[in-house]
């Protein structure tokens, strides 16, 4: 009688332990760019995510790795614990990796040839203490298969206009110009329309009763006008 042994049930972890990013730098840079895109592709079928494992071969939990951005259309919004490339049926879009000297053999080599072949359609290095990178930001574009360096500073998945802004990625609309703000500066101008609505209440509520007292002025004189002999 040949005896069944019970298959081995592959386990595909979330987590390995390691920190999330290099220096606080770095992991300030990942942050506000994942809620940057976050905020961006709100209501659209998309979610971007953020150090977690990208699973890219079933059956081989060993093979994945951890983009600290990625972007990804085509898929049901909100948040994963890791990404299964062959349940979600598509590969990210738009991949973000915040490198430095001690990722840049990996970053550059390693990470580049993967999401090369595994058909990303750009792959962008933002270098945020200007270590390796002497603009601090480049990207690649997949062309025939092949990654292509990005020479206009724009993401054509995105339809996004990348610039440096010190420590982070600035993202414009290309079709207005107008700046994805950062939750700081989001918070800013949330208060600075609060403060304007505000002052236009004011200057109604101010009008209504200057309205008033002339009324009441006007009313006064008829008044008056029909009392006088």
């Amino acid at each position: 009688m040949t005896a069944l042994w019970p298959q081995a049930i592959l386990t595909y972890p979330s987590s390995d332990g390691e920190p999330v990013a290099e220096t606080y730098v770095h992991l300030y840079a990942l942050l506000i760019t994942l809620e940057v895109l976050r905020q961006y592709v709100a209501g659209r079928q998309a979610t971007v995510l953020g150090n977690q494992f990208m699973y890219y071969a079933q059956g081989f939990p060993k093979l994945r790795v951890a983009p600290d951005v990625m972007v990804i259309f085509g898929v049901e919004p909100g948040g994963r614990d890791n990404y299964k490339i062959w349940e979600e049926g598509q590969v990210p879009s738009v991949i973000f990796e915040m490198t430095s000297a001690g990722t840049r053999q990996q970053d550059e080599a390693e990470k580049k040839t993967l999401y090369e072949g595994l058909g990303v359609q750009e792959y962008w290095l933002f270098d945020p203490k200007g270590e390796w990178i002497a603009e601090q930001l480049k990207g690649y574009r997949l062309r025939d298969e092949i990654y292509e360096p990005i020479r206009d500073g724009c993401s054509e998945p995105l339809d996004l206009r990348l610039e440096v802004d010190g420590g982070l990625i600035a993202f414009y609309r290309q079709d207005t110009g107008e700046k994805l703000l950062i939750p700081d500066e989001l918070a800013v101008a949330l208060r600075q329309e609060a403060l304007l609505r505000q002052q236009a209440e004011q200057r109604a509520a101010a009008a209504e009763q200057r309205a008033a007292a002339a009324e009441r002025e006007l009313a006064e004189l008829k008044a008056r006008l029909r009392d006088d002999p």
